[in-house]
């Protein structure tokens, strides 16, 4: 355990937090929130010994291993990746050296004697404690952290010096997650992680043995990972018990009940404030007034922080595009012999918002370039709809920026219809506030830069929008402010972002990008997994009801519309045509009228989904929240469990 009592920390003449109780148990998962600059960075690194407090006691179990990831700033050199991550086990391979060593001694050692007997029994000892600790396991180990976060068998030969910052960190991290400390310090850590390496993080964590605290802006991830949420607000250390979520619904509850006891305590004091200039002057009342004097300087005024200002801005609405903006038809683009994309088909109508997944290196960013026509493709085209105007924010946006340029003046003449006023608290979303404003652009750090590149975008942007990665650095206020405005865009968005509550919130349609393919899935990247794992289960029935050494034909896309509107993928061969087994017709109308029926019950399942999550938003007790839990995942089942029969059925009925 670790424990905080009555602890403060100054940074400079500023009071980060003061007066701070907490104790860390054991087992604990914990976010640690706040605004930016209210200290967690500091707090963590007061935690993890790298920092003292100015007052205040910081104690731990002994014993206790405590391990930090910092935001960034760590390089690793010298080793391969794998040699690297094996350092973890400098002690255990210790042993192994010496077991060794110990066993070619016996080998030699003259089986009465006591040099035997010692040699023996530390023999014994080491194997036991080696096996305890499963030494005989630690390639696997390391190859699976590895694999998890995302790095190739290929490159686990390749020194670390030749991996960028963002891959230093994920090695820093597979240390970390390899050495097993009984409290895990994690600052950011999904910052440097695409999608499919955060959603390994989560499970990995969920399982994890000891406890951790986590700094993230990652609104999703904090609420499937923690269940407990420490605040730093006010300069105090505030503890909610249960995820993200909870904790927003519990810190306005917690100040509803501040502002009513801060009314109260406003009609207490301006009564006696009342009796004591009503009676102060008479004689008969000045025992009276006196003991309400004494009561007024004894109250311990209430006070009401001043929350952040929630600033919701509207995009200015550009003119309307035509219904189709863009068609791909047979694209095709390779970099030398790399094929990145192939004969790929899709179109993009007015209004939608698709998010575009992948994991690294399918070709995401190299398919927004080709649609911005930043790129050519190879083969291939891509035609853009009637008065399509796009509008293109690349990783690296900041290079493009003036940077002789202030950032007040560059965004004014970006939006000349724009207030100042609102310019400037559209700078502050986006952590800029003060005399930041008038800095120029060229002294900004890249992530700086890039952020005020996203601002700039917002204050004119066009009617097809094409974002690659717009939630990298920017804290969760500045992504509510993005989200907002993009929910509210009238124009058409394709994005990537590895941010899951964002892509939930914003995406209308998913296009994933996998082995040089594309294919639209419609809805939001929960329903897309949800339609991931039920073609997943259909393939799965699908292979095993193949009669025993009998081949699949080569598959071809044969588009099905399921329940919910969704486009669906379902495999058939080209020669499907000739090996057509005919129905019974009873058979046949039985399994078309439970395809009618499964056609009107997912939607119905999924409605009382829908609705039951909504109720799990509000709060009223642990035994409801509870009921409602179990209901809502009994619901889920039930429709994975209906839309996988009615997929079923159609590759039944339309192979027939």
């Amino acid at each position: 355990m670790l424990s905080l009592q009555n602890a403060g920390k100054r940074f400079g003449a500023r009071i980060l937090f003061t007066e701070a109780n907490w104790l860390i148990r054991s087992n604990e998962k914990t976010a640690l929130v706040g605004a930016n600059g209210t200290g967690k960075t500091t707090l963590m690194k007061v935690l993890a010994g790298l920092e003292p407090l100015d007052y205040g006691l910081l104690q731990q179990t002994r014993g206790m291993t405590i391990g930090y990831l910092p935001q960034e700033g760590l390089r690793l050199t010298g080793r391969t990746i794998f040699e690297e991550c094996l350092t973890v086990f400098d002690e255990l391979r210790g042993m192994q050296t010496e077991s060794e060593s110990l066993a070619a001694q016996l080998a030699e050692l003259d089986h009465a004697s006591a040099e035997y007997e010692a040699a023996a029994e530390r023999y014994s000892m080491l194997q036991e404690r080696f096996h305890a600790l499963d030494g005989y396991a630690l390639d696997a180990q390391v190859g699976s952290l590895l694999t998890g976060l995302g790095f190739s068998k290929e490159s686990w030969s390749r020194k670390t010096d030749e991996f960028s910052g963002g891959w230093q960190m994920r090695i820093a991290l597979a240390k970390l997650l390899l050495a097993k400390p009984n409290l895990l310090l994690l600052d950011e850590p999904t910052n440097h992680l695409d999608l499919e390496t955060r959603n390994w993080l989560e499970d990995y964590l969920k399982s994890y043995p000891f406890g951790y605290i986590l700094i993230s802006h990652d609104r999703y991830f904090l609420d499937v990972t923690v269940d407990r949420t420490v605040e730093i607000w006010n300069k105090r250390l505030t503890i909610y018990s249960g995820n993200y979520t909870r904790y927003l619904t519990q810190k306005e509850d917690r100040r509803a009940q501040l502002e009513a006891a801060y009314r109260n305590q406003r009609e207490q004091i301006e009564h006696l404030e009342a009796f004591i200039s009503r009676f102060r002057a008479q004689a008969t009342k000045a025992k009276q007034v006196q003991s309400r004097i004494k009561e007024l300087e004894k109250i311990e005024r209430i006070e009401i922080p001043e929350e952040e200002p929630v600033i919701h801005f509207k995009f200015p609405q550009p003119p309307p595009s035509g219904r189709m903006v863009v068609e791909a038809e047979d694209l095709s683009k390779s970099y030398g012999e790399k094929q990145v994309l192939k004969n790929v088909r899709f179109s993009i109508e007015r209004g939608d918002r698709i998010a575009l997944v992948g994991v690294n290196g399918a070709g995401k960013s190299t398919l927004i370039k080709l649609l911005t026509g930043v790129e050519e493709p190879t083969a291939g085209a891509i035609k853009l709809g009637h008065n399509v105007v796009s509008e293109y924010f690349a990783q690296d946006q900041y290079k493009v920026l003036d940077a002789e340029a202030r950032m007040l003046d560059d965004i004014s003449r970006a939006a000349l219809k724009v207030p100042e006023s609102e310019l400037r608290s559209l700078l502050g979303c986006f952590q800029f506030s003060g005399d930041d404003v008038f800095k120029r652009l060229g002294v900004l750090s890249g992530g700086e830069r890039n952020r005020f590149a996203l601002a700039r975008i917002l204050v004119s942007p066009s009617n097809f929008l094409l974002l690659d990665e717009p939630t990298n650095h920017l804290d969760m206020r500045a992504k509510d402010v993005l989200l907002d405005a993009l929910a509210a865009f009238s124009g058409t968005v394709i994005f990537v972002s590895h941010d899951r509550y964002f892509i939930d919130r914003l995406a209308t349609r998913v296009l994933e990008v996998e082995n040089g393919s594309v294919t639209m899935y419609e809805g939001n990247y929960e329903d897309y997994l949800r339609k991931k794992e039920s073609l997943a289960l259909v393939a799965a029935a699908a292979a095993s009801a193949l009669p025993r050494g009998e081949m699949r034909e080569p598959a071809q896309a044969v588009q099905h519309t399921r329940p919910s509107g969704a486009t669906i993928v379902i495999e058939g061969g080209p020669d499907d045509t000739a090996r057509k087994r005919r129905l019974n017709p009873i058979k046949q109308k039985q399994m078309e009228d439970r395809c009618a029926f499964l056609e009107e019950e997912v939607p119905r399942v999924e409605a009382a989904l829908a609705h039951t999550e909504a109720q799990l938003g509000v709060f009223v007790s642990a035994a409801e929240t509870e009921r409602l839990t179990a209901l809502a995942e009994e619901l889920r089942a039930q429709a994975a469990a209906l839309t996988a029969e009615w997929e079923e059925l159609m590759l039944q009925l339309e192979s027939a």
